[in-house]
């Protein structure tokens, strides 16, 4: 069967007008943005050592689904990776995840349970690049570690589909 065209595929989201993006991660706990590894050069070992304060204990995707509903929202989209490569889900191809630090946490999973209990539809945005490999920053010089780069975030893209 062929897909549906490009306009009967988007009508919900021009129908819905507003929804809510959840733009949060490892990054919140520097409180200046989620690019602050790059812009403040941390070195990805120096930052990965935030995995292990990161326990997300006032994340509430209930009360962040009621509030979407209240305020008249008809969908969510959550940051599952940002290009810090830390995910909030339990990502098989990578140990820099909520599940395996402190949280101990499945971000993803609760956000999804709470938005589709409501009868809110979901986004899940996946950041492209992870810099914590070199060959994003010099694909020439690190060809090998760009194309373990580009295999995980295909692996990470079809568990997202798969799992959720």
């Amino acid at each position: 069967m062929p897909p549906k065209p490009y306009e009967d595929r988007i009508h919900w989201f021009h129908e819905a007008r507003f929804g809510l993006f959840i733009h949060w991660g490892l990054y919140s706990l520097l409180e200046r943005g989620e690019w602050v590894m790059f812009q403040d050069r941390i070195p990805a070992a120096e930052y990965a050592k935030l995995a292990d304060q990161f326990t997300g204990e006032r994340f509430d995707a209930d009360a962040l689904a009621d509030l979407a509903v209240d305020a008249g929202m008809r969908y969510g989209a959550l940051t599952t990776r940002h290009h810090d490569g830390f995910c909030l889900w339990d990502s098989a191809c990578s140990d820099f995840t909520s599940t395996k630090h402190a949280a101990k946490r499945d971000f993803v999973a609760e956000y999804i349970e709470a938005f589709r209990k409501r009868d809110l539809k979901v986004g899940l945005y996946l950041s492209n690049p992870d810099w914590r490999f070199p060959g994003y920053f010099e694909p020439e010089k690190h060809p090998e570690s760009r194309e373990a780069m580009v295999e995980q975030l295909h692996l990470q893209v079809e568990e997202l589909l798969t799992q959720y």
